[in-house]
């Protein structure tokens, strides 16, 4: 072999060398990122990191007037925590059983219900009560209800077994985000509990129709004006993010595992209270064979407002967070369409919640009640 030949298949090499070598640098570039594995005990690092926004003791109630509502600048992106962590906030079937538990149904209320007294002639038991419930508990699209006044108590309930009540009541929602309640609906309301009445022996007392639905168009003309869902987009500037690289962040936060695949939710402080945020990705991506190839560009942080008490500062709490996985994960906090947000339009949107919240207590439906979870549903 020549010295040109030799010279020709040394630079081939060198630039075949090359290529893969480039190929394999793009490769890693447009992977995903995903869970890493450290060594120690997380907490006590976590504890002694000051390059951490925050911890998640800062979220608790005892510890949420530390957190400053206003944008500024903030420290270095953190560490990531023990791949423990991530399996413990993606598997949703070892959720917490408090949080499997469910919620004690809120009673009828004449602030959002129409109201039917039954009159019994005798005591009735829970039993037979029971018995005659209709198969369907709606009417139309709101919620049907049957009370009975427990005789222990003297509270208002639904109907069980082994009880004895010797007053009844029905009731039919007035209004959802289904709209209000129509003369269609009204009329299938009586049809059905006059239906119970008659199977219990008790007498229905309607109120008038032409009231009770002006009533409900009232309400919904309320509730249409003061509903309010919140949402930010978290967008990744360069490289993509696993489900596992969200979680493990996520759940530096406090968020848990949510019922359905790509959702992870934040707790309220009080049990059988609704989640205070969400946070939502594919759920196809988590469902996936492998998630720690699966490609995440976006995340979404979601607000309930009319469900989370005001005392939770669930807005304050919302942009901290948002704050908080984008400074850890590259990525850039947007609305719907894409728009940057900046500390101005999120300080706008903290004023207008706050005159909100002052509507809802001002129409006895706080934000985070029983009536305010049913009427916004």
């Amino acid at each position: 072999m020549s010295t040109l030949q030799l010279g020709l298949a040394i630079i081939g090499g060198l630039v075949l060398a090359g290529v893969v070598a480039y190929n394999a640098w793009v490769t890693s570039k447009s992977a995903p990122r995903t869970a890493r594995e450290r060594g120690g005990d997380v907490r006590d690092e976590m504890a002694g990191d000051e390059t951490l926004p925050y911890t998640p003791a800062d979220l608790e109630e005892n510890e949420i007037q530390r957190i400053d509502p206003v944008l500024g600048d903030m420290p270095g992106a953190p560490v990531p925590p023990d791949p423990a962590v991530v399996a413990a906030a993606v598997a949703s079937v070892h959720l917490n059983p408090l949080m499997n538990q469910p919620e004690k149904r809120p009673g009828l209320d004449a602030l959002i219900d129409v109201i039917t007294p039954l009159l019994l002639e005798h005591e009735v038991s829970g039993d037979a009560l029971l018995a005659a419930l209709p198969g369907t508990r709606r009417v139309g699209s709101k919620p049907f209800a049957v009370e009975g006044q427990s005789e222990a108590t003297g509270e208002w309930e639904s109907p069980r077994l082994g009880q004895r009540y010797r007053a009844l009541q029905a009731g039919v929602q007035l209004a959802n985000r289904s709209g209000p309640l129509n003369d269609i609906e009204f009329s299938e309301f009586v049809v059905k509990a006059q239906a119970f009445a008659d199977a219990v022996g008790a007498s229905p007392d309607f109120p008038d129709m032409r009231a009770e639905v002006a009533r409900a168009r009232e309400l919904d003309a309320f509730a249409s004006g003061h509903d309010a869902q919140l949402g930010f987009t978290l967008r990744a500037r360069r490289t993509a993010w696993s489900p596992g690289y969200v979680a493990q962040h996520a759940a530096r936060l406090g968020f848990v595992a949510g019922a359905l695949p790509g959702r992870m939710v934040l707790s309220g402080s009080q049990s059988g209270q609704a989640p205070i945020l969400s946070l939502v990705f594919d759920p196809q991506a988590a469902m996936a064979e492998d998630p720690e190839q699966s490609a995440l560009r976006e995340i979404a942080l979601s607000l309930e407002v009319t469900h989370v008490p005001r005392t939770e500062q669930p807005f304050v709490r919302m942009r901290q967070a948002a704050m908080a996985l984008a400074e850890a994960m590259e990525g850039v906090i947007t609305d719907d369409a894409g728009q940057p947000l900046s500390t101005d339009t999120m300080d706008r949107i903290g004023s207008d919640l706050e005159s909100l919240y002052d509507a809802l207590d001002g129409r006895d439906l706080s934000a985070g009640s029983a009536q305010a979870r049913r009427l916004f549903s």
